[in-house]
């Protein structure tokens, strides 16, 4: 059998309502702040949109079907969360800090505009009990 190697998420996509095209490139461009991609000819017939994050991609796919997501959702490692909750607080947008949920960690919960949950996260060192 061959052998491969994780190497890491190329991208998550989270869903939104078909004709969502502004709403999303103004929060996840103007709100966030994430570079909007080309996509490949191969998918320009498909609705959707696609944003840089760091070495990852977030996709928003176009549904008519649309149901958002409350539970499953893209966890973005941030390297500054407290300017990510100035830029939410100057944008409107609430948020949901939670401290050490996860051990050295800081965590930002919000909802995109479609009612996505999206987690923001930032880590610190943390020493390792050995025993």
């Amino acid at each position: 059998m061959a052998s491969f190697g994780y190497l890491g998420l190329d991208h998550v996509q989270l869903a939104a309502p078909v004709g969502a095209e502004a709403e999303a490139r103004r929060f996840f461009g103007g709100v966030l702040g994430m570079s909007e991609l080309s996509r490949p000819v191969s998918h320009r017939d498909r609705p959707g949109l696609w944003f840089s994050c760091g070495v990852q991609e977030l996709h928003i796919g176009l549904d008519p079907n649309f149901m958002p997501s409350k539970k499953a959702h893209p966890a973005i490692r941030v390297s500054d969360i407290g300017a990510l909750q100035q830029r939410m607080k100057q944008a409107g947008v609430a948020f949901r800090v939670v401290e050490e949920d996860v051990p050295g960690a800081t965590q930002v919960y919000i909802e995109d505009p479609f009612g996505n949950r999206i987690e923001f996260i930032s880590r610190r060192e943390v020493e390792v009990d050995q025993a």
